[in-house]
């Protein structure tokens, strides 16, 4: 059974490039539209929470890919791995509210644009702290990588001062949980620079936050339904997603 789960990550995405999910062709947001929330279904076993964070450059990457990149993973989670959730399950939270602590795995895009404020670094702290994890993605790859990387780094150093984020190797379980992913050559979908994986730990040791850097691993998410990008690489940020997901559920 569990080879058939596996197995049918490729027929979805088949499913997904021929068009057969109409929804997903609806009007995309970008950085400067105003997204909508969502309730997920009462039933959902896991909730994608999207962080809403202060930002200062741009301001509006946070939003990026949203809401299909969450609509495809999450439905395509349900049908590979049996996690009772569909394409409704996900939600956005701002980062200084308490609602934060109610879904153990978040996803941030574009973090080179974080400029939080005090209480949003308290709460980032926290969330780590009582076993949240958190998916960085969307950033460097183009313009300003350097930058991009710095800012970000600029915040996780104020919430974990001493604390240090570490490259991953392909030999660690995050990337071999459900799927066996070749994460090293994963590469940005728009400039094909190659991506670095990065690991952050919570004071006990464990793994709390996977940084995707050079990496966009959620315009992946977002366009598997169309032909935009290799399909390889479309496929292994889909792996990669649920490897996500089920480290952060059983670790």
């Amino acid at each position: 059974m569990q080879f058939i789960r596996r197995s049918a990550v490729g027929v979805l995405i088949l499913f997904l490039l021929s068009g057969a999910i109409s929804y997903a062709q609806r009007g995309r947001f970008n950085s400067n539209s105003a997204a909508l929330n969502n309730t997920p279904p009462e039933n959902s076993e896991f909730v994608l929470a999207r962080w809403h964070y202060t930002a200062g450059w741009g301001g509006g990457g946070w939003v990026h890919d949203f809401p299909t990149a969450e609509e495809h993973i999450t439905q395509i989670m349900n049908e590979t791995t049996g996690i009772r959730t569909n394409r409704l399950s996900y939600r956005i939270v701002e980062l200084d509210s308490p609602e934060i602590f109610k879904y153990p795995f978040s996803y941030v895009s574009e973090p080179g644009e974080m400029r939080l404020t005090d209480h949003e670094i308290e709460n980032l702290r926290e969330y780590i702290e009582r076993g949240g994890f958190v998916m960085i993605d969307d950033f460097g790859g183009q313009r300003t990588p350097e930058i991009e990387f710095e800012h970000f780094q600029a915040n996780l150093i104020r919430a974990f001062p001493g604390r240090e984020m570490f490259r991953l190797t392909d030999e660690h379980p995050l990337l071999h949980v459900f799927y066996d992913v070749d994460g090293l050559y994963m590469e940005h979908p728009m400039t094909y620079v190659k991506a670095d994986f990065f690991g952050f730990e919570d004071s006990k040791g464990r793994l709390a936050m996977i940084i995707c850097f050079n990496n966009d691993v959620g315009d992946y998410w977002e366009f598997i339904d169309q032909p935009v990008y290799r399909l390889k690489p479309s496929a292994e940020a889909l792996k990669l997603g649920i490897n996500f997901v089920m480290y952060s559920m059983t670790h």
